[in-house]
């Protein structure tokens, strides 16, 4: 009887780094200097299966700090604008990707709406999968869905926690006040 056996399949090699923020821990994981993922803890879980469905069988390995990593300390620290240069490793379809992009353009210490970003994508009534492309973002903070409030201002939807959103928001100083949970 002849035996078959299968072709081990390869295993993508992803760099792990892990940073304290006052709303805890944010681990991001790097492919080739890239970030390809960046979420809180609790959320890691998800974003790790997601990972392994876009590049099959992954290693993370824990890394010293790359030239990412020193970007989002100074972010942390203060240096705001420091997450504009971080490349970013997304895999979407090419209206998730528009509106990642168009995450990328609003300014530190701004927000949009949903609605604001369908229009500027050329189609009013896409507000709802503005809002979708928004919640399966795989590179939290980097790409900062974070700055997305309703269309009247008030804070909702964000993955990680509407704390998060709102100490991120306020260390970015696009809001000042502590507003009602």
């Amino acid at each position: 009887m002849k035996t078959t056996t299968k072709e081990p399949t390869a295993t993508t090699i992803l760099d792990k780094e892990t940073f304290a923020t006052p709303v805890g821990p944010l681990t991001v994981a790097l492919r080739d200097g890239r970030i390809c993922g960046a979420w809180f803890d609790e959320m890691w879980p998800g974003l790790e299966r997601a990972l392994v469905r876009r590049f099959g069988a992954i290693e993370l390995r824990d890394s010293p700090r790359s030239a990412c990593g020193e970007k989002i300390t100074a972010y942390l620290a203060g240096d705001l604008g420091a997450l504009d240069a971080i490349e970013i490793d997304v895999d979407g379809t090419p209206f998730q990707r528009a509106v990642w992009d168009a995450l990328r353009r609003i300014p530190v210490g701004a927000t949009t709406s949903y609605g604001d970003i369908a229009r500027e994508l050329g189609n009013a009534r896409a507000v709802r999968a503005v809002g979708r492309a928004n919640a399966v973002n795989p590179v939290s903070v980097i790409v900062p869905c974070h700055r997305v409030v309703r269309g009247d201002g008030d804070l909702c939807g964000y993955a990680g926690g509407l704390e998060r959103k709102r100490w991120l928001l306020q260390h970015e100083r696009a809001i000042t006040l502590s507003l009602p949970a």
